[in-house]
């Protein structure tokens, strides 16, 4: 199913997504004729589309509302990937640290995942997953106004590797009225 939807996003979506200042872009453009990769670019008109469908329940609507702000969405994705650990390395090494907060970091016996965000005007901008494995690499960015529970309810419904991981965030907000309250 991950890989029937990674491809029907393919054909569907064109790889051309307006310029973004995104963390990736300069990896995306080293990787772009590497035809070992599987790239997938949407666009913000396409999850203005999606945004169109009309929801049944509060949960697909809530989904719905969540989508409607998001700006764009990039993956690049290598599987039977001898250097997926180098990938991995280089990926991160272009995550600029004082731009971008590690929100979180999962551990495998055989991969590693690392989420990191972008904030501006106390909401999330950005988005970036970068995963490497054994012999898998996948690195993610997902850009506009970002609610990090939805985007893990979402992840879980359309199965994509490492979103489902982001239901298990708490809201930052919620954290930081907790700390005051201490």
């Amino acid at each position: 199913m991950k890989k029937l939807m990674l491809g029907a996003m393919m054909v569907v979506i064109s790889v051309a997504v307006n310029a973004q200042n995104d963390v990736i872009a300069k990896f995306f453009n080293k990787y772009d004729g590497d035809e070992t990769f599987s790239k997938v670019a949407v666009s913000g008109k396409m999850f203005s589309m999606m945004a169109n469908i009309d929801g049944t329940t509060e949960q697909e609507k809530s989904m719905i509302s969540a989508i409607s702000k998001i700006k764009g969405l990039k993956i690049l994705k290598k599987d039977d990937a001898r250097n997926a650990r180098e990938l991995y390395k280089e990926a991160l090494s272009m995550v600029p640290a004082g731009q971008f907060e590690e929100l979180m970091t999962v551990r495998d016996k055989d991969k590693d995942m690392k989420f990191f965000t972008k904030e501006s005007g106390g909401k999330i901008s950005e988005l970036v997953m970068v995963m490497g494995g054994n012999d898998e690499f996948m690195v993610m960015s997902l850009f506009g106004e970002i609610d990090l529970k939805e985007m893990g309810k979402i992840g879980k419904s359309v199965n994509i590797d490492g979103l489902q991981n982001l239901d298990k965030i708490k809201d930052k907000d919620k954290n930081k009225d907790e700390k005051k309250k201490n």
